[in-house]
């Protein structure tokens, strides 16, 4: 698995991302799951990825929630998550000197501090504040992440919850770096699931999915 986890801190104007799944193969009570054109992904009965939570498996078909909507996918169909309707929770960050967007949120309950970075795939954490937050990597699963300073191995976790200003996401992708971070990155994992408009040295996150 090679996941991006470089520094941008760069947003143009508003973006809107829609969890795309589509459905490779099924083994067995598995289901091989493509998620936002990245490469299959092995999901059991119950287990959640980037938003995406395999619910049940037929012979030829699955259940899956995208982002809290149920959706029945065939061998070879891809859905779409939809938007959540009425009144959103929001975050509104505000740029430092240097144009970055830092904020204080929380991972499962505990204090965080987070940078925003369109660049990372997924949440970026330090092994450090990974042991700080309580979280296990006996089990996580294990790859190389590309970064500024080449490639390093990391753990992938999913974060029970993921909290900043109003907006409280569930189930989301994480990766756990060895290196010392000052901040959390949140990267897209989270801000896939909002829309964010930035006007000068103001962002909004507008939450899309739960």
């Amino acid at each position: 698995m090679l996941l991006g986890l470089g520094f941008s801190g760069v947003l143009w104007g508003a973006q809107a991302f829609a969890v795309e799944v589509g459905l490779a193969g099924i083994l067995g009570s598995k289901a091989m799951l493509t998620i936002d054109g990245a490469a299959p992904r092995t999901l059991a009965v119950g287990q959640s990825y980037n938003g995406v939570k395999l619910l049940a498996v037929q012979s030829d078909s699955v259940q899956v929630e995208i982002d809290g909507k149920r959706r029945s996918l065939k061998i070879g169909q891809n859905a779409v998550g939809a938007e959540s309707s009425g009144e959103n929770a929001r975050a509104t960050l505000m740029a430092d000197k240097l144009g970055h967007f830092r904020t204080t949120g929380s991972i499962n309950g505990r204090p965080v501090r987070f940078i925003v970075d369109t660049g990372a795939s997924v949440i970026g954490i330090s092994a450090s504040e990974a042991k700080r937050l309580g979280l296990d990597l006996s089990r996580a699963e294990t790859g190389v992440s590309a970064t500024a300073n080449g490639l390093v191995e990391f753990h992938a976790v999913t974060l029970n919850t993921v909290k900043v200003g109003d907006i409280t996401l569930h189930n989301v992708a994480a990766g756990v770096l060895p290196q010392d971070m000052p901040y959390a990155l949140l990267g897209m994992s989270f801000l896939n699931r909002t829309t964010m408009e930035r006007n000068g040295d103001t962002m909004i996150l507008i939450q899309r999915y739960k």
